[in-house]
């Protein structure tokens, strides 16, 4: 730490990334809370429906990337013209 009681923005550290990562993303969390003690109750509301919105999104974000890898994982389907196309659309739909 240095002489102002804050530990250092950066420095080397031998451990393994993975480790890095945990401790980085704890001290984030715990600046987050202390943050969110300072906000109103309104605000931290926000905060926590704004969560919500971000976790629903990546939530969404993943499913749409498997599905994209699934999806060029199928044999491609070609078509000589868009009139084949719709007709194949039209045909699958019934």
């Amino acid at each position: 730490m240095l002489e102002t009681g804050c530990p250092p923005i950066f420095m080397i550290d031998k451990r393994t990334p993975t480790n890095y990562h945990f401790v980085m993303k704890t001290m984030e969390i715990s600046e987050i809370d202390e943050i969110l003690l300072r906000l109103p109750e309104d605000c931290v509301k926000e905060v926590k429906d704004f969560v919500g919105y971000l976790f629903e999104r990546e939530k969404k974000r993943q499913a749409f990337a498997e599905q994209v890898s699934q999806a060029k994982q199928e044999p491609s389907l070609e078509f000589k013209s868009v009139d084949d196309l719709m007709k194949a659309i039209r045909e699958f739909e019934e």
